[in-house]
């Protein structure tokens, strides 16, 4: 009796939870945080980031920062106003929209030094039918 009562359980979570709330929160850099000297292409490339994912970048307060920037700013490390950043050690930013996004420290050279860089590749969300 008790399987019948799980699937049926199941089958109303399935219609209940839209896809959103399969939305992923990832921790940039996992357990090293947002930092310096850390190789952000790698820790991206096999991830799949998708529109309603949240990134959550974690540092100390005052050590850095996240800006979001354009290809041109990631590129070349420009660093946007300050008050566009991003400062509270404890970053959730959630993934709107599909396409590249850029995130760089803005805190002296961290970004063109030290590799303070995050690129990534936001994707729709597949729907299962």
């Amino acid at each position: 009796m008790a399987p019948m009562q799980v699937l049926v359980v199941l089958a109303i979570i399935g219609i209940v939870l839209p896809s959103a709330a399969l939305a992923a929160e990832f921790i940039v850099g996992d357990a090293s945080g947002w930092t310096t000297n850390f190789d952000y292409k790698a820790w991206a490339r096999h991830k799949v980031f998708t529109v309603g994912d949240k990134l959550v970048f974690k540092y100390p307060v005052g050590k850095h920062n996240v800006f979001k920037v354009n290809g041109t700013g990631f590129h070349h490390c420009i660093i946007p106003p300050a008050n566009e950043a991003f400062t509270s050690g404890n970053d959730t930013i959630t993934l709107l929209t599909p396409g590249k996004k850029g995130y760089i420290c803005g805190v002296g050279k961290h970004c063109a030094k030290l590799g303070m860089k995050l690129a990534i590749k936001v994707v729709l969300p597949h729907h299962h039918h």
